[in-house]
């Protein structure tokens, strides 16, 4: 299977209906994340028809969760994951990439360029160092636990915001320090086509 029908295979499973343009879109951004791999060490993968499982399938279980939203922070953004293809198959969503890390915003600019993206905004610096703008969901891919992800980021929601934390295996010690102010919405196990490992989306909100 050559990665066009790994992807389409990939988006059919996950019921998702994208044009050819977007499906390109997203194979464009795999074979930027390899070009620029090498240099700037942006994932351990160094197989695309590997990227499109762990890194843009993977992204895109994000897509029911922000289904009502306008914005968007992904924090700890890296080499775009899950911020670039969810703003592919979202162009309505206006997404800021967070990252400290210099490196890694240089290329997550260039793909912006590149992938076209209007709807994106790139953002260099420590996530508690941003208070110009709050947004209705913040998510991370293993970005912090979650306790910590809470505290870093709680100023970055606005009045009716909520996090959704990208997680791996079912994150049982974490959900215990969760703080006593933040609810728990749900915890769901993602199911992620051509993907041999535990996925789950945390939902969290601060209570009113």
């Amino acid at each position: 299977m050559d990665n066009k029908q790994k992807l389409q295979d990939g988006l059919q499973k996950l019921g998702l209906e994208l044009s050819t343009p977007q499906q390109l879109l997203l194979l464009e951004y795999v074979s930027l994340l390899k070009k620029w791999n090498s240099t700037y060490n942006l994932t351990a993968l160094r197989d695309e028809a590997m990227m499109i499982s762990h890194h843009v399938l993977d992204s895109l279980t994000l897509l029911p969760y922000v289904k009502d939203a306008k914005t968007l922070m992904d924090v700890g953004s890296g080499g775009g994951m899950p911020g670039i293809p969810t703003a592919i198959c979202r162009p309505d969503l206006q997404i800021t990439l967070l990252d400290s890390n210099t490196k890694k915003t240089t290329f997550l600019q260039q793909a912006v360029i590149e992938l076209g993206l209007s709807n994106v905004t790139v953002a260099s610096g420590r996530v508690e160092a941003m208070h110009d703008k709050k947004v209705d969901v913040v998510t991370s891919r293993a970005f912090a636990e979650l306790a910590d992800f809470i505290a870093l980021t709680k100023h970055l929601l606005n009045e009716n915001g909520y996090w959704a934390a990208m997680k791996g295996v079912y994150p049982y010690e974490e959900l215990e320090h969760v703080p006593a102010d933040v609810e728990v919405v749900r915890v769901d196990k993602l199911d992620v086509p051509q993907l041999d490992a535990e996925r789950h989306m945390v939902v969290m909100k601060p209570k009113k």
